[in-house]
């Protein structure tokens, strides 16, 4: 049976946190955690420098303290917990599934269990705020919904057509 996991399990990176202007990176493999920062500076001797990188084992990495503080200093507490997680084999299979799958999920949601998912995390906040998850709120919530509103939806977003049009006439509906 092939893996569900791909090689990279995480990766995120940015800025580091002020007076720095570095930039980091942390990549999650299967087997390490690969650390890289470059140094961002005007002098000339930081000029033209090589990445710094450090590959380390979960294991290690869940035992140096050092490092995760590090870790939590540059990317936040969550994201060091999130680090911690996936070295002690912790997944989460949910948050890793494809953008139409979760659709087809949330397709079958009350819209306001959806609204709670989008506070479950960046990527779930992105999905049920995307033209794609209202189209298909609107396509399948709103009876009244013609093909000849479909020009007007694309023009104006599919998610003000739902709030204006379809959320303003279920409320007089219930007047």
């Amino acid at each position: 049976m092939a893996s569900l996991l791909e090689d990279h399990l995480f990766q995120y990176s940015g800025q580091g946190p002020p007076p720095s202007k570095d930039f980091f990176q942390v990549i999650v493999t299967r087997n390490e955690i690969i650390l890289t920062s470059w140094k961002i500076s005007v002098r000339l001797d930081c000029k033209g420098a090589a990445p710094k990188q450090q590959k380390i084992s979960h294991h290690d990495f869940l035992h140096q303290k050092m490092l995760q503080q590090e870790v939590g200093a540059v990317f936040g507490e969550r994201i060091l917990e999130h680090t911690k997680l996936l070295c002690q084999g912790k997944f989460d299979f949910l948050e890793r599934l494809p953008d139409d799958i979760l659709l087809k999920i949330l397709a079958n949601l009350e819209l306001k269990d959806t609204t709670q998912l989008a506070q479950v995390s960046q990527r779930f906040r992105e999905i049920c705020d995307c033209e794609k998850f209202w189209e298909q709120t609107v396509r399948y919530r709103c009876a009244e919904f013609t093909k000849d509103m479909e020009g007007i939806a694309s023009a104006m977003g599919w998610r003000k057509m739902f709030f204006t049009f379809f959320h303003s006439s279920s409320s007089k509906e219930q007047q």
